[in-house]
């Protein structure tokens, strides 16, 4: 258990701290001013004040904060009791496209992280390409032609690189009919099926093993890297899609304490492979929470960086900002009501735990 607590405090640290980072750095470069730079929530454990910005340690390693001066109307310098709304360097002083620049970064940098890890992992296990390496008796695949040696190229129109993407659309499909584009020997052929459910594993199989491994260094390193990190943004945004559209239940959800019993349990099936394979694996995983935690960031909320970002690009249309005070407090808002949702979504997993 302490093995999987330092694992995740670990993991999720480093996927926040490139996260703020980025709102960091971006900001420092357009010369708004930092006040705060905090990893964690609640009491602070660490804290030490370098130039103009306070970096801070808190308890909990359940997410972060990059406070600006001027920030929904709020400034660190009074004058007269009042506030001193004409503080150099301020957010709200910045133009608006230094802003924008500034709150995108986070989420950015979190697509920056995990494509450096893909590096690691696509370094040391290489990747498989979506070339058909066995075939079900009885399933469509074979009945849609298909054989033994071709590489799927795309599905429904859309290009596939790796046997992950071939599996998620085959996954997601539904029993929708699927047309698929594939390879043999070099040339290009077209073919539709509709993937089979099963009940005894309640989803639905195409009927064909797919994944032939490939070794990727140089530049097929750096493509194949590209490849994963996309596969992991379409397998979140189409997650998204699903939840959105009632396919998900609540039971799908998870917050840290799901996310810490799903690296207990990956811990545990990956170390009788190695201390090696456990790592790669846990790198793997970190880098699925940054392309998470970067798209859920993006997504038009209140308190979010998309939240943010909608008020920004509502100053653009406008020609002017809105009033910082009243969007403060709809952020305000939408971190309450973000709160609550974690509230009940950790609650959730407590109880899937002991049920």
């Amino acid at each position: 258990m302490l093995v999987t607590l330092i694992v995740f405090i670990l993991v999720f640290s480093i996927v926040v701290i490139a996260h703020e980072l980025g709102h960091f750095l971006i900001a420092k470069l357009n010369g708004i001013r930092v006040l705060e730079f905090a990893i964690g929530m609640g009491p602070a454990l660490i804290q030490f004040t370098k130039g103009e910005t306070k970096y801070v340690l808190r308890l909990l390693p359940l997410g972060g904060a990059c406070m600006f001066e001027g920030e929904d109307g709020v400034y660190s310098t009074k004058e007269d009791g009042k506030e001193n709304q004409k503080v150099e360097g301020s957010f709200s002083e910045a133009k608006v496209w230094a802003r924008i620049a500034t709150v995108f970064a986070g989420p950015f940098f979190n697509i920056i992280l995990a494509f450096l890890l893909s590096l690691i992992v696509v370094g040391f296990s290489g990747a498989l390409k979506p070339t058909i390496i066995g075939l079900m008796e009885g399933y469509p695949a074979k009945e849609a032609g298909l054989e033994v040696g071709d590489v799927i190229t795309k599905m429904d129109g859309d290009r596939v690189y790796l046997q992950s993407e071939v599996t998620l659309i085959s996954s997601m499909s539904r029993g929708k009919t699927i047309e698929i584009e594939f390879l043999r020997d070099g040339e290009k052929h077209e073919t539709i099926l509709t993937p089979m459910f099963s009940e005894e594993d309640n989803r639905y199989y195409m009927g064909f093993t797919i994944g032939e491994p490939i070794e990727c260094k140089g530049l097929r390193l750096i493509q194949y890297s590209f490849y994963e990190v996309r596969y992991w943004l379409n397998a979140t945004i189409d997650s998204l899609l699903m939840l959105v559209q009632g396919q998900l239940s609540k039971d799908d959800l998870s917050g840290p304490v799901g996310i810490a019993v799903t690296i207990d349990q990956t811990i545990e099936q990956t170390i009788p492979f190695g201390l090696s394979a456990t790592v790669l694996t846990m790198i793997n995983f970190a880098v699925l929470l940054s392309v998470n935690l970067g798209v859920m960031n993006l997504l038009p909320i209140p308190a979010l960086d998309g939240g943010r970002l909608l008020f920004l690009l509502i100053e653009v249309v406008r020609g002017k900002p809105l009033p910082p005070e009243k969007e403060g407090i709809v952020h305000f808002v939408g971190f309450v009501a973000l709160m609550i949702l974690m509230v009940f979504v950790m609650y959730n997993d407590i109880m899937r735990i002991f049920a």
